[in-house]
């Protein structure tokens, strides 16, 4: 075993595609605006960082505005887009491996905690994780710094040495190094090589079974 006891997942592009869902989602959003997305490859980069940061930032709307459109986007997302949504493969023969062996695992997500454990419960996952930590609807915990922070301080976990956090974008990595983990970036999820060793991957792995390989 690895000098890790704990494991610290992200969820979207991590151990589901959630695509579909979370780019209907926005395009139903963006339609109560009046914009049309033409091209629902382009709201692939909604996936992974906090609701509020992307539409401020993707789409111009101030702060205002952009919780106006966090409000239409869950109309949609509570029911429909929650379950658009698919597991990679690999990823529970993943967890059950890591889990015998001794690991405890936590999901660490910047997804609102009631969608992940929804989520989580619906495709059989939930049973794998000793804690699943999300933000908070109200934007108090938002940020993936906030949510490690938060499932840090759930779990009592006094060696953060024993703890890696795995994700697919530069903000688990941001997150992590904010809150003094290591980071293992995965590659089949949304985001590239070059994001991930920016954001201080210290091992990069390919599939789902790989990670367990790098631990």
């Amino acid at each position: 075993m690895s000098k890790y006891k704990y494991i610290f997942f992200d969820l979207d592009g991590t151990l589901t595609d959630s695509a579909e869902g979370i780019t209907n989602s926005v395009a139903y959003a963006l339609e109560k605006f009046g914009i049309q997305a033409t091209d629902k490859n382009e709201l692939n980069r909604f996936i992974g960082p906090p609701l509020i940061e992307s539409f401020m930032s993707f789409c111009g709307f101030d702060e205002e505005n952009a919780k106006k459109a966090i409000g239409h986007y869950r109309e949609r997302f509570s029911d429909i887009g929650i379950f658009e949504n698919l597991v990679y493969e690999g990823v529970p023969e993943l967890l059950q491996s890591l889990k015998n062996k001794g690991y405890v695992l936590v999901m660490a997500t910047s997804k609102p905690e009631g969608y992940a454990t929804r989520i989580a419960e619906h495709f059989d996952l939930a049973k794998y994780f000793t804690y699943i930590a999300g933000a908070t609807f109200d934007g108090k915990i938002g940020t993936k710094t906030e949510v490690i922070e938060y499932a840090i301080k759930a779990m009592n976990i006094s060696n953060r040495k024993e703890i890696v956090m795995i994700g697919d974008r530069h903000h688990d990595g941001e997150g992590a190094q904010n809150t003094g983990l290591d980071f293992i970036g995965v590659l089949y999820g949304y985001g590239s090589r070059e994001e991930l060793v920016k954001a201080g991957a210290k091992l990069i792995a390919e599939t789902p079974a790989q990670i367990e390989e790098l631990l």
